[in-house]
């Protein structure tokens, strides 16, 4: 027997999928992936031999034509290894599902049958220098001449930048506001593309992150994904997977958090017993536990949501999205605590979650910009 909040068979399949994966591919490597700052492109080739890829691309585009409860699932189970390589691999299966879902046939031919396996890897083009949360401010500029667009502009924080292969960048194309905006496909090998020096951040070690830079970059016309105008309609509905896609790498990250912290406190003697053994930190526990637990539950009905196309996916996406960050973080720096002076030492992995788990309240949109979503969404009624 299941109800309505249990998993199916076929999705526990894919999660457990996912969790043997990630136990053997990813969560033994972690740390020196982190230490090191090794980008670990092999392993992230091997998660796309198991459709990782392309997890919401359709089957008719050669992807595994999931919804976003399933890969929602499949992040947060690589985030209990590391959330900034299971970060990662959600950007570009957000870049090759709106291409998917909005690009021309020839759009689609084009690009996807080397996303899906990540031959070519994607990465989402929308924060500038002085438009984060503004994102409709953007001043990214594409002008037509002839069969071209000519691009010139700079993008900031692009996950893969200076790695990845295919960026797809939202340009003005028009005047000023969300509706000037285009989406646009552009390549690591057109000339006038250049990169920043690789960004040196607080945690998401395992992966590059770069400012990507357009000098005049001629773009085929074909390489528009939807219509002129269209592009921050696209972008936005980029977002609300997205955000479940980072919620769920919180829940993922977290949980290992607390795993630790159980495992630690057992084994830790204090006052001549386990710290377990102590009310307040089975209260903390308990506390952390529980918490967790209702991020995941709001987490897994908005992507039902946002699968369904029903009207306040965009609304739930947020708040999950805000739930799920806020609570992991806060997750993360009470098992830190529980580890004690132990938890600041890079010999344990409580400190690499705390770090990072932190930008999670930052990007595909700020916890802030997130509560402004959901305010005007229930002004509107």
């Amino acid at each position: 027997m299941t109800n309505q909040f249990d998993l199916t068979g076929e999705q526990r399949e894919i999660q457990e999928l996912a969790r043997r994966f990630t136990a053997d591919a990813i969560t033994p490597h972690a740390a020196e992936w982190d230490d090191k700052h090794i980008f670990p492109r092999d392993t992230i080739r091997a998660a796309a031999e198991l459709g990782f890829g392309g997890i919401y691309v359709s089957e008719a585009s050669g992807g595994i034509g999931l919804g976003r409860l399933e890969a929602a699932l499949i992040m947060e189970a690589m985030a209990y290894g590391c959330p900034s390589t299971s970060a990662f691999i959600s950007i570009h299966n957000m870049g090759a599902w709106m291409i998917d879902r909005f690009g021309s046939q020839a759009v689609k031919d084009k690009y996807l049958p080397d996303l899906v396996p990540m031959n070519r890897m994607a990465s989402y083009c929308l924060t500038e220098a002085g438009s984060g949360s503004d994102a409709a401010a953007l001043k990214t500029r594409a002008v037509r001449d002839g069969d071209h667009y000519v691009v010139t502009g700079s993008k900031q924080f692009i996950s893969g930048g200076g790695e990845n292969d295919i960026y797809v960048t939202m340009v003005r194309t028009g005047g000023e506001g969300p509706k000037g905006i285009s989406c646009l496909i552009i390549e690591k090998d057109m000339e006038g593309v250049s990169f920043g020096a690789q960004e040196r951040k607080l945690g998401w070690h395992s992966q590059p992150t770069a400012q990507v830079n357009f000098d005049g970059v001629r773009v085929p016309l074909e390489n528009l994904v939807g219509a002129e105008g269209e592009g921050f309609r696209i972008a936005m509905m980029g977002l609300d997977g997205g955000r479940l896609n980072i919620g769920a790498c919180s829940l993922g990250g977290a949980q290992r958090c607390i795993d630790e912290s159980l495992r630690y406190t057992k084994e830790r003697q204090q006052f001549g017993q386990a710290i377990a053994g102590f009310q307040n930190t089975q209260f903390t526990l308990a506390d952390m536990q529980t918490e967790l637990e209702a991020a995941r539950m709001l987490l897994y009905a908005a992507a039902v949501k946002v699968t369904e196309n029903a009207p306040d996916k965009t609304r739930f996406a947020a708040m999950a999205k805000r739930l799920a960050t806020d609570t992991g973080s806060a997750v993360a720096d009470r098992a830190l605590q529980l580890h004690g002076g132990y938890g600041y030492l890079m010999d344990y992995p409580v400190e690499r979650f705390w770090r990072d788990l932190r930008v999670h309240s930052i990007l595909e949109g700020t916890n802030q910009v997130m509560r402004m979503i959901v305010a005007r969404d229930m002004l509107k009624q």
